[in-house]
């Protein structure tokens, strides 16, 4: 027994070489800690301690997030299952029910759903300073390109044809958001998958039904997610629940352990002050633009995109009519808006970077940071005033028979957007190819997220009619349900801007 003691001081005091049985991993420990752990961040199969000094955490939220911007192909249900797959089953950031939390949270706030896991994912593993570097880091590409297609829209490429570069991206990111939820399902006691089934069929239905407004998600989904809240906040009162609740707190995050809450380090009363901040500043450009009727055109611009930000449950099927009712015709013409929409989704990160192509054509590179700032700020507002909070409550045994309800109710919209997107990215053969690869790699291989979508990518190129012209044609075509192709992309087109920020 000394022996064995003596064998464990070693690893507590220098958790790096964990896996170092060799003289290979033997050499990096005299050398600086930093720099060791920074190395770890780029591991997959060796993860930093969440304990590790401030300035290693930051370089490995930076070492995970930056080349997500470049990847994030999809929409948020594809961003969901991006961010899963780094977050929880390669780097061990979190746990699928951490996970699952923060995702239900998101769900529950005005904004882009995604954006704010990536915001409340990036805090509690290396504060509000880890939280606003991935928030960056996740938007600037998208924010780069359309800005630039927004100044040089009459030169820039015809988003109706979309490049050969970009043909396999969509289904190759549809394929992950398959794999996120079968994970998340998979996990599901017998309660939670009746409440995952009930949101998904009110998605599906929401989204498919011509006599149901699009815009009714924007108070449909925060309800849904209610009601399963308070499904499992009932039957954890009952004497035979139907659940198992009181479980021990998930790895990490025991409640005699607030060491999570201290990454986070925004403290309840800030939290409070933040969530005030947000609705000041709401009031405030409300009263200046449409009771003031101060004249500043960059005034405006910040009103409109954040009183629209600020009222968004329902991602971009409700933002994007919403948009169009303000700055059509005065910001711009019907077709500029169009082609600005098609080459948003043609990008990576999320559709909310749409508003920096709709500030640049209106004002250039200053109008297109304006509309940027204003329709991405409420809901970055309001997911760090909540994060906090979020860390407290989790511990609370009613608060987490919430959070099951609630988390099962977010899942089942993931689920309904497994068939939804699949619709709109899976038009003929040769994008089922490509479905086909990235699914079989992502959950059969295991292999990363942005690999998976760089081979559809490349995938889809060799596919292109541009090259091998190969499984092309449209599947309702060929079995004659429709007679223009042209008409039904353009069909198409409309349909997946109204779902495609369904969470």
């Amino acid at each position: 027994m000394p022996e064995d003691e003596k064998q464990e001081e070693p690893d507590d005091s220098m958790p790096e070489p964990v896996e170092g049985e060799s003289n290979d991993a033997e050499q990096p420990v005299p050398n600086d800690e930093v720099e060791v752990d920074a190395d770890k961040a780029n591991d997959t199969k060796k993860h930093v301690s969440a304990d590790a000094p401030w300035s290693v955490r930051m370089w490995e939220v930076f070492t995970t997030f930056w080349p997500l911007g470049f990847v994030a192909f999809g929409g948020p249900q594809a961003h969901v299952a991006i961010l899963r797959d780094h977050l929880v089953e390669q780097r061990d950031w979190l746990d699928e029910e951490q996970f699952t939390e923060l995702f239900a949270i998101g769900q529950g706030l005005p904004g882009p759903t995604s954006t704010q896991l990536v915001i409340s994912t990036a805090t509690s593993r290396a504060g509000p300073l880890g939280g606003l570097m991935a928030f960056f880091l996740w938007n600037i590409p998208g924010l780069i390109v359309l800005t630039c297609s927004g100044v040089l829209i009459e030169e820039f490429v015809d988003p109706d044809s979309p490049p050969w570069y970009l043909a396999g991206l969509p289904p190759a990111a549809i394929s992950l958001v398959f794999k996120a939820f079968y994970g998340f399902a998979s996990k599901l006691d017998n309660l939670q998958i009746c409440l995952a089934l009930f949101s998904s069929l009110v998605a599906i239905l929401i989204n498919n039904d011509e006599n149901i407004s699009p815009n009714s998600s924007q108070w449909v989904f925060p309800s849904v997610l209610v009601v399963g809240g308070l499904v499992t906040f009932i039957d954890s009162k009952r004497a035979t629940p139907f659940s198992t609740y009181n479980k021990s707190p998930s790895k990490g995050w025991d409640a005699k352990d607030d060491s999570t809450f201290r990454r986070i380090g925004i403290p309840l009363w800030v939290g409070a002050s933040i969530f005030m901040i947000w609705v000041g500043v709401l009031v405030f450009v409300i009263c200046l633009v449409d009771i003031g009727g101060v004249d500043n055109v960059y005034l405006e611009i910040f009103e409109t995109m954040y009183r629209i930000g600020s009222i968004i449950f329902g991602g971009g099927q409700v933002v994007l009519p919403m948009l169009q009712d303000e700055v059509v015709p005065s910001w711009m013409t019907k077709d500029q808006f169009l082609q600005g929409l098609g080459l948003a989704q043609s990008m990576p990160g999320p559709l909310f970077n749409f508003s920096a192509y709709l500030g640049a054509v209106y004002k250039g590179v200053p109008g297109a940071l304006v509309a940027f700032c204003g329709l991405f700020g409420p809901g970055v507002i309001l997911i760090f005033a909540m994060v906090p909070f979020w860390a407290r409550a989790r511990h609370n045994n009613n608060f987490k028979a919430v959070l099951m309800g609630v988390n099962a109710t977010a899942i089942g919209f993931v689920g309904a957007a497994c068939v939804i997107l699949w619709e709109s990215a899976i038009e003929n053969a040769a994008n089922a190819m490509v479905f086909a690869v990235a699914l079989t790699m992502a959950i059969v291989w295991n292999v990363q997220a942005q690999y998976c979508i760089l081979a559809g990518g490349i995938i889809g190129a060799i596919l292109h009619p541009d090259a091998l012209d190969l499984g092309q044609v449209p599947y309702c075509v060929d079995q004659g349900f429709i007679e223009d192709p042209e008409e039904d992309r353009l069909r198409k087109l409309m349909k997946a801007a109204s779902i495609y920020g369904m969470m």
